[in-house]
């Protein structure tokens, strides 16, 4: 199962992550969960340890390895290197385990976009690829905010895409933008997820306003996500509604992503 989780900046898709993460390896699975997103937060939100998440670093910024994988110093864009460097090393050395979840944070290319054909966006589109072919039960995918990973086609071979919304419509104007573009690279499963929800008023608004976009499931707008934060620990372990929640999203993910199309 791989899954990538998108949406507006801010509406919690870390936190979708890495409860769907904690989740799954409660339940016995073996899950890798890749952080993409430029500025790394996922492994304050799983509660890894301050001695493992000094271990961690983004692949996008290991300059010395981009340039002994492909041959060229990041940045460049001319001259020659190569374009399909050795990654299946890198998952397992580069990423960190607690508590049944492993952690990889793959960074981005700043300077990015359809047309960067650089050394580090080489290394970051092989090990995507790479990591489709991995034999992980359970693949999550923390995408950074908007739509622009999309254009650049890095998860045009997941399973499915979560978009998380909050009951606005800005939320939901972005979740739309992230389906036409997933429909373009063929990702054909897009699924909303709603979150901070206050009232049955709040999901009778993502309801109706959703569209075409199926809605999975929700989260409630549980106080636990801060206190969780302020105590350095996982909402996963504090927070009793929202690990409900996602149980019964998980349970409907074990079943839809097995489903033909």
């Amino acid at each position: 199962m791989k899954i990538a989780i998108g949406g507006k900046g801010g509406v919690g898709k870390t936190t979708l992550t890495a409860l769907l993460a904690q989740t799954y390896a409660a339940r016995g699975r073996d899950v890798l969960v890749v952080d993409s997103d430029p500025s790394p937060s996922l492994a304050g939100a799983l509660a890894f340890p301050p001695d493992l998440v000094a271990q961690l670093h983004p692949i996008a910024e290991m300059d010395e390895l981009i340039e002994e994988r492909t041959g060229a110093k990041p940045g460049a864009s001319g001259g020659f290197f190569t374009l399909n460097p050795r990654v299946d090393d890198l998952p397992d050395r580069f990423s960190i385990s607690h508590e049944g979840v492993r952690l990889l944070e793959m960074g981005s290319v700043e300077s990015g976009g359809a047309g960067c054909i650089c050394p580090e966006s080489a290394m970051l589109k092989t090990l995507f690829t790479h990591l489709l072919f991995r034999k992980d039960d359970v693949l999550l995918f923390d995408m950074y905010a908007g739509v622009e990973h999309l254009g650049r086609a890095t998860v045009d071979f997941v399973d499915t895409m979560l978009v998380v919304v909050e009951p606005t419509r800005r939320s939901l104007a972005t979740a739309n933008q992230i389906k036409k573009l997933a429909e373009d690279i063929g990702l054909t499963r897009v699924w909303l997820v709603g979150n901070r929800i206050r009232n049955d008023e709040d999901v009778a608004f993502l309801e109706r306003e959703r569209g075409d976009l199926p809605l999975l499931g929700h989260l409630p707008d549980d106080p636990g996500v801060i206190e969780a934060d302020r105590a350095g620990t996982s909402a996963f372990a504090v927070a009793p509604s929202l690990k409900q929640a996602v149980a019964e999203i998980a349970d409907q993910l074990d079943q839809l992503v097995l489903e033909p199309l």
